[in-house]
C-alpha cells in the first residue's frame, strides 16, 4: 500500500478492482479466474490473482500461471522486425514482394471462389508498413465476411498444428487474392504471421529462435515461448468460451493441449505462451523506449515510430476498419507498428492518455502501456472470444480512477 501511495496511486482505490473483479466475473463464473499486473515506473503497485487457472481440477490461479496469450504475440513479432530495421536488413518502405517474390503478381478480389478467382492489379504494392499496421489487404479465415477468408478456412491457413509451416503459409497466400488494395483500409489479419516469415528469412534461423536470442533472452523472458515445456506444464491454465448463459465451456484441456509441443507453424501472428510477469518485462521495456534492465532491444525512437499512429491520413480505426474489430470503442484509436494507438481519449470516451498503445489476444489477454504517466497493464484469463466482455475498458477505468498524481 505504501509503494502503490508513493507511486501517485490510492490504494483504497486499488482495492476496487479486486472487489470489482470477484463480483462481476468470478463469483458468478463468469471467468476462469484473472490475473491483472499493474506498474507505474516499472515498479508494481497493485496485482490481483483471482479464481481458477483449471475450473474442473480446482487448481487455483497462481502469480506464474501460463496463458496462451494469442495476439498479444504480436507486438513481440513487431518488434523483432524492428530490430532488423535499425539494422538496415529491411525497411518499413520496402514492398514486400522484394523480400517474398511470391507475392509479386498478388491481384485483388473482384469475384469468384476458391479456387476460381477473378482479380485486378492493386493500385499500389504491399509495403512491409502494411503487414505491421493491418493495411495489406490480407484477412484472417475466422472474420466469415468474404469468399477471401472462406479459402482461408478451407486450406486451414492458421493451424498452429495443421499441415503448414511458415513457408507453407506464404506459398499458400501467394495464391489468393487481397480482399482490397494495400493502404485502401484496415483489416485483422494474418499480416503479422508474415513479419514473422519476413523475421525468419532475414535472420536465417527459426522465428522462435530469433525471438530468444534477440528478445526473451536479453529480456530474461523465461516463461515465453511457442509453447508450454515440460517444466510449465503443470502451471498451463485451462482455456474456455463462453456459453450464452454467461457460464464456462472447457475449450482447450490443460493435459491434452496442443500447446504443450512444438507447434508446426511457428505463428508470429498468436503462437505464444507466457506469464503475467514476463509479459510485464515486454511492456516496460517499450515504456522505458526500448531498454530494460541493461538490456537495449530497441532504440527510443524507434519506439516512438511504433507507438504513433501509422493509418493512412491519420484515421482512426473506426473510419478504416472493415474487420470484426470495427467498433464504437475505436474511435479515436489509430494503429501503429504493432499495436493500436489511442490518440483522442475525449472520442474513445475512456479516461487514458494520448499516446497510450495496446493490444490483446483472442481468450481475453491484454496489455497497455501509458508513456505519459508512466504506466503499464497486463491482463491475463482464458475466455473466448475476447469481445464477451468489456473487462479490459473496465479495468482502464478502474485504473485511472485509483490514478492520483498525474505527470502528464
Amino acid at each position: 500500500m505504501s509503494k502503490a501511495k508513493s507511486l501517485g496511486f490510492s490504494p483504497e482505490r486499488l482495492a476496487r478492482i479486486d472487489r470489482f473483479l470477484e463480483a462481476k466475473y468470478i463469483a458468478p463464473g463468469r471467468l476462469p479466474g484473472v490475473q491483472f499486473l499493474l506498474a507505474r515506473h516499472g515498479d508494481v503497485v497493485h496485482q490481483s490473482v483471482l479464481g481458477m487457472a483449471d475450473v474442473e481440477r480446482r487448481t487455483p490461479l497462481a502469480e506464474d500461471t501460463v496463458f496462451r496469450i494469442y495476439s498479444m504475440t504480436k507486438p513481440v513479432t513487431s518488434v523483432a522486425l524492428m530490430t532488423l530495421v535499425e539494422e538496415g536488413l529491411i525497411a518499413l518502405d520496402d514492398p514486400v514482394a522484394r523480400h517474398i517474390p511470391e507475392f509479386a503478381n498478388l491481384g485483388v478480389f473482384v469475384a469468384g471462389a476458391e479456387p476460381a478467382f477473378m482479380t485486378r492489379r492493386p493500385d499500389r504494392p504491399m509495403l512491409v508498413v502494411d503487414l505491421l499496421r493491418h493495411t495489406s489487404g490480407l484477412t484472417y479465415s475466422f472474420q466469415t465476411r468474404s469468399n477471401i477468408d472462406a479459402a482461408y478456412r478451407k486450406l486451414r491457413l492458421e493451424e498452429f498444428s495443421g499441415s503448414l509451416d511458415l513457408d507453407g503459409m506464404i506459398a499458400a497466400l501467394a495464391r489468393l487474392p487481397l480482399e482490397f488494395s494495400p493502404g485502401e483500409a484496415w483489416n485483422y489479419s494474418v499480416s503479422t504471421d508474415v513479419v514473422g516469415y519476413l523475421v525468419q528469412k532475414i535472420c536465417g534461423k527459426p522465428l522462435s529462435q530469433v525471438f530468444q536470442e534477440r528478445i526473451f533472452g536479453p529480456l530474461k523472458m523465461t516463461e515465453t515461448g511457442f509453447f508450454a515445456r515440460s517444466d510449465q506444464a503443470a502451471r498451463l491454465a485451462a482455456c474456455y468460451t463462453a456459453t450464452p448463459q454467461g457460464g464456462l465451456k472447457l475449450q482447450d484441456d490443460p493435459a491434452t493441449s496442443p500447446f504443450l509441443a512444438p507447434p508446426k507453424l511457428e505463428s508470429g501472428g498468436g503462437g505464444l505462451v507466457s506469464t503475467a510477469a514476463d509479459y510485464a518485462r515486454f511492456a516496460t521495456m517499450l515504456l522505458r523506449g526500448g531498454e530494460l534492465d541493461g538490456a537495449r532491444i530497441l532504440a527510443p525512437r524507434t519506439v516512438r515510430l511504433m507507438a504513433a499512429n501509422h493509418l493512412p491520413g491519420g484515421a482512426d480505426l473506426t473510419q478504416m476498419s472493415r474487420s470484426l474489430f470495427s467498433e464504437s470503442t475505436n474511435a479515436g484509436v489509430g494503429f501503429g507498428l504493432g499495436f493500436a494507438v489511442a490518440f483522442d481519449p475525449v472520442r474513445a470516451m475512456i479516461a487514458s492518455s494520448p499516446g497510450e498503445f495496446y493490444w490483446g489476444g483472442l481468450a481475453s489477454t491484454a496489455f497497455w502501456i501509458d508513456p505519459v504517466e508512466q504506466v503499464t497493464a497486463v491482463l491475463m484469463t482464458q475466455l473466448m472470444p475476447s469481445s464477451t466482455y468489456a473487462i479490459r475498458r473496465e479495468l482502464r477505468t478502474l485504473t485511472y480512477a485509483a490514478l492520483m498524481e498525474l505527470q502528464g
